[in-house]
């Protein structure tokens, strides 16, 4: 699939899920990990499952479709791991616990809150992740995931694997509405992060096993990506 392609089938999902009355604020939902009708249902099946039960450690993305996934996460005081937007900061991750939060849980959620009550971190200080959560675009039954094409997230997962914060085996999971979950195949690159577990609002997809990247793969990255992202300056400097 090339990057035209791909962006047709991002165009094709955002309209899909306006024409069918499905996205919610923020709208329209172009250009965005869309919001979507049923998000709280899909987080409660998720915080049903046993990968949740048995994690204590979240990494997941900051978008509004993901807001109810974090809300359980703090108020059951796991520890929510946020991205810095576009890793635009050596401490590019924001740690959050409930413990530091005045009032709801949920207000640390939002990514006002979470810059308000979290505390920034590198990657070589954050804990082990037991379970991530990426937002999505469009997804297939395979495992394979299409973001809004920046790359962030299987970006974010190459940096928390080459510090050891997670491995080849933490499970990677998304929330979506079936509209998003598509018949044909999403093709993947090297560096695309494949998903274990797909979450709708009525039920989960687990997928078989596949291999994730081995880390970052600087091969892959322009020059002007990594002189806008300080943590990947400061990782190739040492490599040199």
């Amino acid at each position: 699939m090339e990057p035209s392609e791909k962006d047709a089938l991002r165009k094709r999902i955002w309209d899909l899920l306006e024409k069918e009355n499905v996205a919610r604020f923020p709208l329209p939902p172009h250009g965005r990990i869309p919001n979507f009708n049923g998000a709280e249902n899909a987080a409660r099946i998720l915080r049903d499952s046993k990968i949740w039960r048995e994690a204590e450690v979240l990494k997941c993305n900051p978008d509004s479709p993901q807001k109810p996934v974090r809300e359980f996460a703090l108020a059951q005081g796991k520890t929510v791991y946020m991205a810095v937007p576009r890793l635009r900061d050596e401490r590019c991750f924001i740690e959050l616990h409930k413990s530091r939060i005045y009032g709801s849980p949920a207000k640390g959620a939002t990514i006002k809150g979470a810059f308000k009550f979290g505390k920034k971190v590198g990657p070589k200080h954050m804990k082990k992740v037991d379970i991530i959560v990426a937002g999505s675009v469009a997804v297939d039954s395979k495992g394979a995931r299409l973001g809004k094409g920046g790359g962030f997230s299987d970006l974010e997962f190459a940096l928390a694997l080459e510090f050891g914060v997670v491995s080849s085996d933490t499970p990677v999971v998304s929330t979506v509405h079936s509209l998003q979950v598509v018949d044909s195949e999403i093709p993947m690159t090297s560096h695309d992060v494949p998903l274990d577990l797909v979450v709708t609002p009525k039920d989960s997809i687990r997928i078989p096993k596949r291999e994730k990247p081995k880390g970052i793969l600087w091969d892959e990255l322009k020059e002007e990506k990594i002189a806008e992202i300080p943590i990947l300056m400061k990782l190739r400097k040492k490599r040199q």
